[in-house]
């Protein structure tokens, strides 16, 4: 089974509108034509000014969450119409800092997961374990709860048009990554919870990232694991050198 990766950069809340006009139209001659789907998650406020850079050059437009109605009384939240209709085509869900500081849970990543779908909209749901939890060996147990509890009434065929994002809490943003071979078994991991849940023909479709500090420096490493498609960038996708180099990785 051949999977196409799929490289995404998660920008977090960083870049106004014209440090994302900068930053894109340094990043584009880099990546494009881009050999490998590539997608550029910005704050919502940049939406507007990344989605006329990124018209017609391959590259996706990403959000980095939305709300799991379509419309109400919801101060400051974002729905999945709204960043269709700005030209989204995918969204980052449930990621840890999310969980950590905006009281994300399972039942959330779900019930989001299953509004973007219905938007046509692709969710890149993220799950991973925190440190206290890898040091009592209870990795693969959250990780494959996470995964039970996010893909709960979702059918094979949306199934697939879901990319899981593996991102160690432990890992982000502190320099420290897993090694390309925990990352690759944690995936395998993955894979096998989605081969038991729908079978081994969906598992073997499905797109999972490393989403752990992949970076210019060790993307090579962790892109030639087998179960590893691809990586969800954060600071790194803050430098166009440094995320031109992930997407075009060797």
């Amino acid at each position: 089974m051949t999977r196409t990766p799929f490289i995404a950069g998660n920008w977090k809340m960083n870049n106004t509108p014209a440090e994302t006009r900068e930053l894109i139209n340094e990043l584009l001659p880099q990546i494009t034509p881009a050999p490998c789907r590539v997608a550029l998650c910005v704050p919502f406020v940049n939406i507007t000014a990344a989605a006329g850079l990124l018209k017609d050059t391959g590259i996706l437009l990403g959000a980095q969450n939305l709300h799991m109605q379509d419309k109400g009384a919801f101060t400051g939240e974002i729905s999945a119409p709204m960043l269709r209709d700005c030209g989204v085509a995918c969204v980052i869900i449930g990621h840890s800092e999310r969980r950590q500081y905006f009281a994300e849970t399972d039942e959330t990543v779900n019930l989001k997961a299953k509004k973007a779908l219905e938007y046509g909209l692709v969710p890149i749901v993220c799950v991973g374990e925190s440190l206290d939890e890898r040091e009592k060996n209870e990795t693969d147990k959250i990780v494959s709860s996470q995964i039970r509890a996010a893909f709960s009434g979702i059918t094979a065929v949306q199934a697939q048009k879901i990319t899981i994002a593996y991102e160690p809490i432990w890992a982000i943003g502190t320099g420290r990554t897993a090694t390309a071979e925990e990352a690759n078994r944690v995936c395998g991991l993955i894979r096998a919870e989605i081969a038991a849940i729908y079978g081994n023909d969906t598992a073997q479709n499905i797109l999972i990232q490393y989403g752990g500090s992949m970076n210019a420096q060790n993307c090579d490493e962790l892109m030639a694991q087998p179960e590893i498609d691809g990586g969800l960038i954060g600071g790194a996708s803050l430098k166009a050198e440094d995320f031109a180099r992930i997407v075009n990785f060797e």
